[in-house]
């Protein structure tokens, strides 16, 4: 378990390099929105400062998820994880429905004075920057396989995105069509709302249990691989932070004594931890269902 406290701590670097980078980049995209008059780099900056919360909400979760387990959280608390991205999902929900909201408000308020083509350069710049903080938490969420993580990191792609998108609106707007500023604005804070939806989407998936099937088949491979099972009468698994938990029920020849079952139990936990990130293993053996012994059940 010392290793997956280890893992969870190195998942704090991805959250403060996106803290640090959402300060510095929120704060000079609001200021240059203003001075510039850019309504789309105004949107991506707000975006950014509630990106900061976000980030601190998965820094936080990622704290809590450190804690080891007590009387009334005996697996832990992992799921502090799936939370964080939760709570991350929403405030980016937020953002985008305001972000909407003030850009249709500007379409009715009538002739908007065309920005500046240095907001356009603010906003590549910080396309690149997000791009790089993207890659790096990536990197890091794969490596420690983070959900809370990989939702901050896809929440730095559609910040990239964004001031991609800006960077496009201000761009048309030097042509004669200011009012293109405004539309990038309203296509950014639908970004931001559809990446919301994902992750969202994906919590909630995870809270309630849900497992991907293809994951699933895999895990019954490994498991239908290992020596001595015969047979997979039953197989389910659930995400629990970032690890899985699995409950098995195979099927082994009915002439094996406790401890040699024990053995095949003990092969496939350590198979499923290996390969599979798996945190828990339960699994029940039973005699092959051809053969009516009903006093050999063995329970691992």
């Amino acid at each position: 378990m010392t290793d997956v406290y280890g893992e969870i701590r190195k998942g704090e670097r991805g959250a403060w390099v996106s803290i640090i980078s959402y300060i510095v980049l929120s704060s000079l995209k609001v200021f240059c929105g203003y001075v510039f008059m850019s309504s789309a780099l105004l949107a991506d900056g707000f975006n950014n400062m509630t990106d900061i919360v976000a980030s601190v909400a998965v820094l936080i979760g990622l704290r809590i998820s450190q804690k080891p387990p007590d009387s009334d959280h005996t697996y832990g608390h992992f799921r502090a994880e799936t939370i964080a991205a939760m709570i991350a999902s929403f405030i980016m929900a937020l953002v985008g429905i305001q972000v909407l909201v003030e850009a249709i408000r500007s379409i009715f308020e009538g002739s908007k004075a065309q920005p500046s083509m240095l907001a356009a350069v603010v906003a590549v710049v910080s396309a690149l920057a997000m791009g790089g903080v993207y890659l790096y938490n990536r990197k890091l969420a794969r490596e420690i396989k983070s959900q809370a993580l990989m939702a901050a990191a896809k929440d730095n792609l559609s910040d990239a995105l964004v001031s991609i998108g800006a960077a496009i609106g201000i761009f048309a707007s030097q042509f004669g069509f200011p009012w293109m500023d405004t539309v990038a604005a309203i296509v950014v804070g639908l970004m931001i709302c559809y990446t919301a939806w994902g992750i969202f989407r994906d919590s909630t998936h995870s809270l309630t249990d849900g497992f991907d099937e293809k994951h699933l088949s895999v895990l019954r491979g490994t498991i239908s691989k290992t020596p001595g099972v015969e047979r997979i009468r039953d197989v389910k698994a659930r995400v629990h932070g970032s690890h899985v938990m699995v409950d098995v029920v195979i099927e082994v020849d009915p002439t094996l004594t406790l401890i040699e079952g024990h053995e095949i139990s003990d092969q496939i936990e350590e198979r499923l931890k290996k390969f599979h990130n798996t945190m828990h293993v339960h699994v029940h053996v039973e005699p092959r269902a051809s053969e009516h012994i009903s006093s050999t059940q063995l329970q691992h």
